[in-house]
């Protein structure tokens, strides 16, 4: 707090927390405004601000990285996965943190000079290098990383960072086997938007979207839609009779209008589904999730206790969220179309069970602490310092 001029009356200054991810997947930016939101409703005395930091300081370069990283990732999986295990164990060396700040942050410090934060979080590895490297030159950065998987690629970790919040208590151990200590370590579960921790009335929803009281499958993309496996999907088709269906396509406009003209997908029994920030809603009266396995999905699909269905992980990081979740008894891989027949099987004859089990699992999620994350950076905010 300080004094008002002129009044005598106490002014609270608000702290500031710059969030900053990056555009390669939608879900570290979601990781980053779930935080804003949990940050802002634990304390009304903090100010958020989130930034796409590539994007933001050169937004002409930024997005043909982003789109030359997405058909690599689609086109190439094996190589993207031979990258992954290459590097597993290594940070960002010092030439590739430079060469980053020369290509896109030649403006870093300026911007955080400006919004002079009392704290930066990072939610995705390349804006934590950079902000470390600012700290190795000398600049007074408090820095929380935000690691946004189920997988503790060596990437994410820098000397600077002051504290890093996890998923679960086996990254932190493969954390500390790299060397992190300890004591800069919390586990806190990935957070999501606290929408997803609240569940409305089904019928009001189902009501706002003309959904039926049915079997509902939630058929994902991702944030750029990427519907890849059209086996699935034209598979899944076939139970439209007896099953809703929201295929939902994120940015994928293309997709979109592609499955708009197929016959398959022209039935009142199936929904495509643009961009929308009501996701939470729709997980809430489906039964079951066809997904990618990427870190915030799943981690939303947990907060909703619906069962998963993972699809093609991508090597690296979806393999071990998959790997994880699948572990965990909370969703299952399609290996074959067999797969995808058993749950509509279940769907369709067992559809009670499925639902009283998925109340019971919601009971065990309840002692999850859905704002541990936020509450962290606060504490760090309060603290201005963590053990080293």
């Amino acid at each position: 707090m300080e004094k008002q001029a002129g009044t005598g009356e106490l002014r609270v200054i608000k702290k500031r927390v710059l969030l900053l991810s990056e555009g390669f997947g939608a879900g570290h930016t979601r990781a980053a405004y779930a935080l804003s939101s949990s940050l802002r409703k634990l304390s009304p005395n903090v100010q958020t601000k989130v930034l796409e930091l590539g994007s933001f300081l050169n937004p002409k370069v930024a997005p043909l990285i982003i789109t030359a990283y997405k058909k690599t990732v689609l086109s190439q999986p094996r190589l993207v996965g031979m990258m992954y295990r290459h590097q597993y164990n290594k940070s960002l060396n010092r030439l590739t943190t430079l060469a980053l700040h020369r290509l896109f942050y030649t403006h870093t410090k300026n911007v955080v000079n400006q919004l002079r934060p009392d704290i930066v979080v990072c939610t995705h590895p390349i804006p934590s290098a950079v902000i470390s490297r600012l700290k190795r030159l000398g600049e007074r950065i408090l820095l929380c990383t935000v690691i946004t998987d189920y997988d503790a690629h060596g990437t994410w970790i820098s000397p600077e960072v002051d504290r890093y919040l996890v998923s679960t208590q086996e990254v932190r151990k493969k954390m500390i086997n790299q060397g992190v200590p300890a004591a800069r370590i919390k586990v806190t579960g990935i957070p999501v938007h606290p929408s997803f921790w609240e569940h409305p009335e089904k019928e009001d929803i189902r009501k706002k979207f003309q959904l039926k009281d049915m079997p509902t499958v939630m058929v994902m993309g991702g944030g750029w839609g990427i519907m890849s496996d059209e086996v699935i999907n034209d598979f899944l088709t076939r139970w439209r009779d007896d099953v809703q269906i929201l295929f939902c396509l994120g940015n994928n406009e293309k997709v979109l209008k592609k499955l708009e003209q197929d016959p398959r997908y022209n039935h009142p029994n199936i929904r495509l589904i643009g961009f929308t920030l009501e996701v939470d809603k729709l997980m809430e009266v489906s039964d079951l999730l066809v997904t990618k396995p990427g870190g915030m999905t799943c981690t939303e699909g947990l907060a909703k206790g619906i069962p998963m269905l993972f699809h093609h992980p991508l090597p690296g990081q979806e393999e071990e969220n998959c790997q994880y979740f699948t572990a965990q008894g909370l969703g299952e891989l399609i290996s074959s179309l067999e797969v995808i027949v058993k749950w509509m099987k279940m769907l369709m004859n067992e559809l009670n069970a499925l639902r009283q089990r998925r109340e019971e699992q919601l009971k065990s999620i309840a002692l999850y602490r859905p704002m541990e994350s936020a509450q962290s950076i606060i504490d760090m905010l309060e603290s201005k310092k963590v053990p080293s």
